[in-house]
């Protein structure tokens, strides 16, 4: 890569056993077929015959149980249900996304999808150097050598509101809570990280409003913008002791923000003598289906592969724009995952309040904004 990134998305996993950097990608699941319409709004020609999609990944890799996979996932749905071929080239350092994002252009592509806020320069300058390709971008905005976000003819940001999700979670949390006392943690100090802890801490302040009730939130601070991060997302450890620190503190209902290191949290709790009364929320995936871990209570999902196989179905019909796609709770881009088998230990009353109050935000009667949204 040309140029350095500060800032991080997704996390890597440290024991991941990926291919070597460098490589051209490999072809997945998925065929060519002629594109039905007359071409793309922009980026690929009127009258392309042809959509090879591909998907470039950040460092986590597509097997993180989280972020990444999800994309892959809408990406294979693409390739299987709309007949396009697709590709996949996968990162395990900052140093392969250059690599990856070329071998995609040489390779044809006419649609690269990037997941994850630190391919955000790379993309915006591979997008401006090749209007003639389409570019969509998972979780972040496009932006120049300085990090400012821009924005492009043939460049589509999928983004996600995930604060109104976060707040129902966080509600849920103050409700279920035995200690009186839940967490939440960070991989990095950027928005798409922020947002989340934002919305679960304004749930629980809105649940102490309602009802009276003084639950605390260990981890982020609503007046201050502070909180707990890890400082990177690979750091498995530290996640796991940041939770064993939550815990001690009485915290019995945790959300770590930071892909793969919520692993670290899952450690903690069953290693916990009380791991029975424990519990995690997930994000970004369902981690009941993901994960699989029983300590799962329930998952803040950004429907990630949906909003990659409606991008893909548009450059395919020919509707690909530049118009952002931000998902929240009113187009079912973000949700509040099952309870699945912590149902019985939600009440019918939290349970249509929190219906109630998700109908609130839908309409818009119910303001839970946050400074980290997404711009419109």
């Amino acid at each position: 890569m040309t140029k350095s990134f500060k800032l991080g998305a997704v996390a890597a996993i440290a024991a991941l056993a990926l291919a070597g950097c460098g490589a051209a990608p490999e072809a997945s699941s998925g065929s060519t077929e002629p594109a039905s319409g007359a071409g793309s709004q922009s980026g690929q020609a009127a009258g392309s015959s042809e959509v090879k999609a591909c998907m470039v990944s950040d460092e986590g890799g597509f097997d993180d149980r989280s972020f990444n996979e999800s994309g892959k996932e809408g990406m294979d749905r693409a390739g299987q249900e709309l007949g396009v071929e697709v590709k996949f080239a996968e990162s395990t350092s900052d140093g392969d996304y250059q690599t990856n994002v070329d071998a995609m252009i040489q390779d044809g592509c006419t649609l690269i999808v990037g997941v994850g806020y630190k391919l955000a320069i790379t993309m915006a300058e591979a997008a401006q150097a090749n209007p003639d390709i389409q570019f969509a971008l998972v979780d972040s905005q496009f932006q120049d050598a300085q990090q400012n976000p821009i924005e492009l003819e043939n460049g589509r940001p999928l983004i996600f509101n995930t604060a109104e999700a976060a707040f129902l979670a966080g509600y849920v949390a103050a409700g279920t809570t035995t200690s009186g006392t839940v967490a939440t943690y960070g991989g990095m100090e950027i928005p798409t990280v922020q947002i989340f802890m934002e919305g679960f801490a304004k749930g629980v302040e809105k649940y102490n409003e309602d009802n009276g009730s003084a639950i605390q939130v260990l981890g982020w601070d609503t007046e201050k913008k502070t909180g707990s991060f890890v400082g990177d997302f690979s750091s498995i450890d530290k996640g796991q002791t940041l939770t064993e620190g939550f815990i001690s503190q009485g915290a019995d209902i945790i959300m770590p923000v930071a892909g793969p290191i919520g692993s670290g949290t899952l450690s903690a709790i069953n290693a916990a003598p009380n791991k029975s009364e424990l519990k995690a929320v997930w994000v970004d995936a369902d981690g009941h289906e993901s994960v699989g871990d029983p300590a799962i209570f329930t998952s803040v999902v950004k429907e990630i592969g949906n909003a990659v196989f409606d991008t893909v179905k548009d450059a395919k019909d020919g509707n690909f724009s530049s118009t952002p796609y931000i998902g929240n709770l009113k187009n079912k881009g973000v949700a509040m995952a099952p309870f699945y088998d912590m149902d019985s230990q939600v009440s019918q009353e939290l349970k249509d309040k929190v219906e109630e109050l998700k109908q609130q935000i839908v309409d818009g009667s119910l303001d839970v904004s946050t400074q980290y949204d997404p711009a419109k």
